[in-house]
């Protein structure tokens, strides 16, 4: 609250927004500073050295080098074993249905640096054997693996995890009140001085295309991380079929599910993204079960019915803070 009572007092702090590109996306930082200090060269310099630790596309990554590499990869830099941490939690709580060794099945659909398709079953069984995140090992500076062909996927948390780094930085700054945005990812922080209201933000219609987004739903945050996974963006087609970015660790095989978009609130935003994902893979009927063991999560949730209309679903605690769009 104290940058609440300066600002009232009349130490008006500067409003200072900042805007980047990582992770084959966009940052989008707005906070408030009475210093008004500007952190875009240390938070660039910050989002290079996690892509050095979790960037599956380079390939001198720590990521990278381990998914090449033998059973055990001795760590360096800060970022992948906090991460991997986080993942490994959301996999037990929600049964495998957020699993990062997930690569080789994603790279098998076209979804990594081979593009090629060309589903066959008893190949995704074999690859289906590497799979599983109980096979990672994860000790104080190292993370191991039971086989060596099994790989890490941060496709469905880097994100987010990126956007928590960020937070964390602006927090060991002094600054209290901000929002982080990192491709669709992000956290609220505090609230709006210029407003004197939580951070809104806008959640994209299920029916966006990528030349045309628009809002579906707004948030009102202060304090809390938010993240959407949907596949109205990245699939693929092949052969008149539609195959979702989204790969069921359990069937081996892309998701077809009614759920549209999945967007969790949380208390970080490495938690919100991987439970995003989890249940883009449960669907929300399961998700639904599975979410009443943990209440510390919000969700809204948008999804066909049987007769093809869009609904919603919104967890009670966070209603109060969501705008439907008629």
């Amino acid at each position: 609250m104290a940058a609440v009572w300066q600002y009232r007092k009349g130490k008006t702090p500067s409003f200072i927004q900042i805007e980047g590109e990582t992770m084959a996306t966009s940052y989008h930082i707005s906070y408030f500073d009475l210093q008004n200090r500007n952190f875009k060269q240390s938070i660039d310099s910050l989002l290079v050295l996690v892509n050095k630790a979790i960037n599956n596309y380079n390939p001198n990554s720590e990521v990278s080098r381990f998914n090449k590499g033998d059973s055990v990869f001795n760590v360096e830099l800060p970022y992948l074993l906090p991460a991997l941490e986080k993942a490994q939690k959301v996999f037990a709580a929600s049964n495998g249905a957020f699993d990062m060794t997930i690569m080789p099945l994603v790279n098998y659909w076209g979804f990594g640096p081979d593009k090629t398709i060309k589903p066959d079953s008893s190949k995704i069984d074999s690859l289906k054997a590497l799979v599983g995140f109980e096979k990672i090992r994860l000790t104080a500076n190292t993370v191991a693996k039971t086989d060596n062909r099994t790989q890490l996927d941060f496709g469905g948390i880097g994100q987010g995890y990126g956007a928590d780094v960020i937070a964390d930085y602006l927090k060991s700054k002094g600054i209290v009140n901000a929002l982080v945005e990192l491709g669709g990812e992000g956290l609220a922080m505090g609230m709006n001085l210029k407003t004197q209201k939580p951070w809104e933000i806008g959640i994209l219609d299920p029916n966006s295309t990528r030349d045309n987004m628009f809002f579906k739903a707004y948030a009102s945050l202060s304090n809390k991380a938010f993240t959407t996974s949907g596949n109205y963006f990245n699939y693929k087609i092949v052969d008149g079929r539609k195959f979702s970015h989204t790969i069921d660790p359990e069937s081996g095989y892309p998701v077809k599910r009614s759920l549209l978009s999945a967007t969790v609130f949380a208390n970080d935003c490495t938690t919100a993204d991987a439970w995003g994902t989890a249940i883009m893979v449960m669907g929300h009927e399961k998700a639904l079960e599975v979410l009443k063991k943990h209440p510390e999560l919000d969700v809204l949730l948008f999804y066909t019915t049987d007769n093809g209309d869009m609904e919603y679903f919104v967890t009670e605690k966070i209603k109060s803070s969501i705008t439907i769009k008629p």
